[in-house]
């Protein structure tokens, strides 16, 4: 009879995608401001999100540049509105409103700057001059009828509108020019920035300037640049890095922030608040990055706020100007856009809510009292109120090896672990605790003929210092008194002991010229890929033995030379004292 099979199966639950959740939750007022945008996805895009811009006028709807065209999106439903695209050209880049929010222009890919209104969606200017495609067109701050641009030609060229003229031509940058941003203060100046690692100050008022007014070297291909609000700081973005520089100060490299474990791709700056609040003038500088993280930097403070996290990596990010929208691009073709409450609308949601449903209204939570007994059940994570007493716990003092030892009364062993140490503060420490307790001389004859290395050693370095010379000198003349027939007897020590020893180190026992010798010999081996460890190179060297009553002759001879000539330099010291100071008697007489 045929055995039937049997065939389990087994489910597994598969892993949900990432949502967008910051990286580490904080209760701080900074972080849950920023937490506080929604976030809702626009997706069907197909193509990578390559700029992102605000309309500065209300209802700050915002422009988004992706593949053969560029999209207006409303700032309240996040709702497509229209879709511009060149008649005969490719519009795929740097789609950036002008200051009154009437017209748009873009760059295209072969060369032409289009400029677009925004309630017919018409062409009403092309401006033609570069040879490759336009990464870069936008319009200066106060200025209605020019606009700058720049493109993989390396140029950046400054265009009269109205005409479709080209008015200067600016030749300092070497490669690709990718961004650029118009002064908050002036409409004569804007930067530009380039993958030559440099971003360029220029003043139209000068027409003749090859290299710029000022030039900054970023040190990485510049993916972004931003002014500040204050006109006085440019913000750069290129690597894994954001640059803050000091434009008053002479083009002076004021921060650099390097929280991006990949590319930075793009850089905004977007206001805390903008009503009646103590922080509506304070503004953040936010940058996004290949590695799908949001970072919020707070420029004052020098320090990052608030931190976020996308399934995708991330190329462009705006904001709002009245706080309310924040919107990032993915390299997905996804628009991550978020939307903040204000006061007004929470105000009405709730009258009409409560106005709705008058028997619905959640209870008020109740305030805990010491009458109370869950006020004794509290945990660790209820937040203290005013009147509590905050107990804190004290930090842990971490205690260094010999210190352990110390507290265990093994005395030999803490001696020996600040002797391998070899800080000279922590070994005259414990030697000086050790004559507290009268455990010195015992911990010394103690030692074994591989720790009396260590010890010699250590007396031959520090006993001439000023510092330690009062206590070492004499441990040294006692430990030469006990320990005489160790120096003198014979105690050969293989070369593979003295390289797997714990105590001893081949620099203690070896001279420094054949540690040398072997070393350059390692190397060059390795470098003709053959495999040589030290205690070979050693061997080939001769040394295959070690006699650690040589090594402990060799620190004796060493000790006392260095005691003598500390002696002479005492006595000449003070010879040449006794012949200055009657000198310095006459001289005051006089």
């Amino acid at each position: 009879m045929a055995e039937e099979k049997v065939v389990l199966t087994k489910t597994f639950s598969t892993k949900p995608r990432l949502k967008p959740k910051s990286k580490k939750p904080s209760s701080s007022p900074e972080s849950k401001y920023w937490a506080s945008f929604k976030s809702s996805k626009i997706s069907n895009l197909v193509y990578s999100i390559n700029s992102i811009d605000f309309s500065p006028v209300s209802p700050h709807n915002f422009a988004a540049t992706f593949s053969a065209s560029f999209t207006l999106f409303d700032s309240k439903t996040l709702e497509p509105k229209s879709t511009f695209s060149g008649p005969k050209d490719v519009v795929a880049y740097s789609a950036r409103f002008r200051s009154d929010g009437k017209l748009i222009a873009a760059g295209g890919n072969s060369g032409i700057v289009h400029v677009f209104d925004v309630k017919t969606r018409r062409s009403l200017r092309q401006l033609v001059g570069h040879t490759r495609a336009v990464r870069l067109s936008r319009y200066p701050r106060f200025d209605n009828l020019h606009l700058f641009s720049g493109g993989d030609d390396s140029l950046v060229k400054y265009w009269d509108v109205a005409s479709e003229t080209q008015i200067h031509e600016f030749r300092g940058h070497k490669d690709y020019v990718r961004c650029g941003f118009g002064s908050p203060v002036s409409s004569d100046l804007f930067v530009t920035g380039s993958y030559d690692h440099t971003v360029r100050l220029w003043d139209v008022r000068v027409s003749n300037s090859e290299s710029g007014a000022m030039v900054f070297n970023h040190g990485k291909p510049v993916e972004d640049v931003v002014f500040l609000p204050s006109g006085g700081l440019v913000a750069t973005a290129g690597g894994n890095v954001v640059k803050i520089w000091d434009v008053i100060g002479g083009g002076r490299l004021l921060y650099e922030m390097e929280s991006h474990n990949k590319t930075v791709t793009g850089i905004c700056v977007g206001r805390v608040a903008k009503d009646s609040s103590v922080e509506s003038d304070q503004f953040r500088l936010l940058s996004v990055g290949l590695d799908g993280y949001m970072k919020v930097f707070d420029y004052s403070m020098l320090k990052v706020v608030h931190s976020m996290r996308f399934p995708a990596p991330l190329l462009s990010i705006g904001v709002s100007p009245d706080c309310m929208t924040r919107a990032i691009g993915t390299s997905n073709g996804i628009i991550f856009a978020g939307k903040r409450k204000g006061k007004v609308e929470e105000k009405e949601e709730s009258d009409k809510g409560g106005f709705l449903s008058l028997g619905t209204v959640e209870p008020e939570r109740q305030i805990l009292k010491p009458t109370n007994f869950r006020y004794f059940h509290r945990g660790q994570g209820e937040k203290p109120s005013e009147g509590d007493f905050l107990v804190l716990r004290p930090k842990k003092v971490k205690f260094a090896e010999h210190d352990k030892l110390l507290r265990k009364f093994r005395h030999k062993e803490a001696f020996v672990s600040a002797l391998k140490g070899k800080n000279p503060e922590n070994v005259v420490a414990v030697m000086e605790e050790l004559v507290a307790r009268k455990k010195l001389l015992s911990s010394v004859l103690n030692l074994d003929k591989s720790e009396l290395v260590l010890l010699f050693g250590f007396l031959q370095r520090y006993s001439t210092m000023p510092r330690y010379s009062g206590l070492l000198l004499r441990l040294a003349k006692k430990v030469l008194e006990m320990r005489i027939e160790d120096v003198n007897s014979s105690a050969m020590l293989s070369i593979e002991d003295v390289i797997s020893s714990d105590i001893l180190k081949p620099a203690d026992v070896i001279s420094p010229n054949i540690l040398k010798r072997a070393d350059h010999f390692v190397s060059s081996k390795d470098l003709k890929g053959e495999d040589v460890s030290l205690v070979d190179a050693l061997k080939k060297l001769g040394v295959e033995d070690v006699n650690l009553a040589d090594v402990l002759k060799g620190h004796v001879r060493s000790l006392k030379r260095a005691v003598r000539e500390e002696l002479w330099i005492q006595q000449s010291l003070q010879e040449i004292q006794g012949i200055i100071s009657p000198l310095l008697r006459i001289a005051g007489r006089r």
